[in-house]
């Protein structure tokens, strides 16, 4: 793949420019190579020759969730003797839905990682212990460790869990950096103090994070960061957003101002309900182009996820969009007695409450056909005194008070993680 790390620091005309050329390569491959957009091409009479800006993709109808789960096949641009490695997306929303990459997608994979560590300011000199799962058909395992190779980082495949595991490593191999689900952080810490692991003098000096947001949209620590921070004041914590559809990644540098855009492998616009572009400061859906890949690439594709962006250059000499930390999935969204919610609003407000080990959020529709929300606690507080504790807080926080229910934490520990799953579940939608 041609790769051009030094237009991320170039002018955001440069940028653009950039990658509206791509752009038209990557029209002419759909067109001659996907049967899910020579249908939409045929059928809203697109004329790709038109679609020269950026701003012209409006001309095209978007992609959606539903469209990948319905038609999966026809968004393969490969034969089957092309396809080297086939993975699945998580299935938060729905049923899980398969995606195909080639070998030239698997080093475009590698290269991005590369790009996000290198964000974070990631050498050859470190070593990575990588906390996530590489296994049960997940991207995001396998690309950070191809990007780690990549940039020629020793890597540690520890997986995820089993705290045990985790600090003989350290002790063992001295990494410098690790891959893990911030929440994961302080189980870690947990364990180090309960077995007098002295982790403030560890060779770990930083965590590239996924999965769960650490900041606020301001970019202040939200209360998962503040209390790993608290607690680890030495550690310096990344946050990288991804998805398998989108193969790519954005990650924070050393400002934590949001994560990195990569011009050379996406296009991402913010949309609204009506599919229209959402002004800088107002919060909008994810949508991206994908360029240069060629096992299944996807053009102006919904992700469900909703964020702020930001595109005044960065004090780190890049000139890229940035995206915030997620604020929640479209199709997650809680309105609830005249509030709306996302799930990351109730996790932020349970991570800081004390004597609460661990949760599930879940939200089903009641008798009158409205939203319902029940948080399942689990806690050796079982106290009436503590549930009002917990309410009042939520109506402090958010002006509402879900129901609460005490339950025992190995209880709540087995429903957040069910056989097939690869992520801790916390939200349950049930509607």
């Amino acid at each position: 793949m041609k790769k051009n790390p030094e237009i991320q620091f170039r002018s955001p005309e440069e940028i653009k420019a950039y990658q509206e050329s791509r752009l038209a390569e990557e029209l002419l491959y759909l067109q001659n190579h996907s049967r899910f957009y020579q249908r939409l091409f045929q059928a809203h009479h697109i004329d790709i020759q038109q679609i020269k800006t950026i701003e012209s993709l409006q001309q095209i109808p978007v992609t959606t969730k539903t469209d990948l789960q319905l038609h999966n096949e026809d968004f393969i641009c490969m034969s089957r003797d092309e396809i080297i490695d086939y993975v699945t997306t998580s299935g938060t929303l729905g049923d899980p839905v398969t995606f195909v990459l080639t070998s030239e997608d698997l080093d475009r994979l590698a290269y991005n990682e590369y790009l996000s560590f290198t964000t974070t300011g990631c050498s050859r000199q470190d070593i990575l212990q990588l906390m996530t799962t590489i296994d049960r058909r997940f991207m995001a395992g396998l690309a950070y460790y191809m990007g780690a190779r990549e940039l020629g980082m020793g890597v540690a495949r520890v997986g995820n869990g089993i705290p045990e595991l985790q600090w003989d490593t350290i002790r063992r191999i001295h990494p410098t950096c690790g891959m893990v689900v911030p929440s994961f952080l302080i189980k870690l810490i947990e364990f180090a103090e309960k077995n007098h692991i002295d982790y403030h003098h560890c060779s770990m000096q930083k965590c590239v994070c996924i999965g769960e947001a650490l900041r606020n949209p301001d970019f202040t620590l939200n209360t998962l960061g503040k209390r790993i921070h608290e607690k680890w004041d030495s550690l310096q914590l990344y946050s990288t957003y991804a998805s398998t559809e989108m193969q790519s990644s954005f990650t924070e540098c050393n400002e934590f101002h949001g994560g990195h855009l990569q011009p050379e492998l996406i296009i991402v616009e913010f949309l609204d309900d009506n599919n229209q572009p959402v002004k800088e400061g107002e919060a909008g859906e994810v949508t991206i182009t994908t360029l240069g890949v060629r096992g299944m690439p996807l053009l102006r594709f919904k992700t469900g996820d909703i964020c702020y962006h930001y595109t005044e250059p960065c004090a780190c000499g890049r000139n890229t969009i940035r995206l915030s930390s997620i604020l929640g999935r479209k199709g997650q969204m809680i309105k609830y007695k005249g509030t709306t919610l996302y799930p990351p609003a109730l996790f932020d407000i349970l991570d800081n409450i004390p004597h609460i080990k661990n949760y599930i959020v879940e939200v089903y529709t009641n008798e009158l056909g409205t939203d319902e929300i029940l948080i399942r606690i689990g806690s050796e507080n079982r106290s009436e005194a503590f549930a009002k504790e917990i309410k009042d807080l939520f109506r402090s926080k958010v002006r509402v008070a879900p129901s609460i229910n005490f339950e025992s934490a190995e209880y709540i520990a087995k429903i957040q993680m069910p056989p097939m799953s690869r992520k801790i579940v916390k939200f349950i939608d049930l509607r």
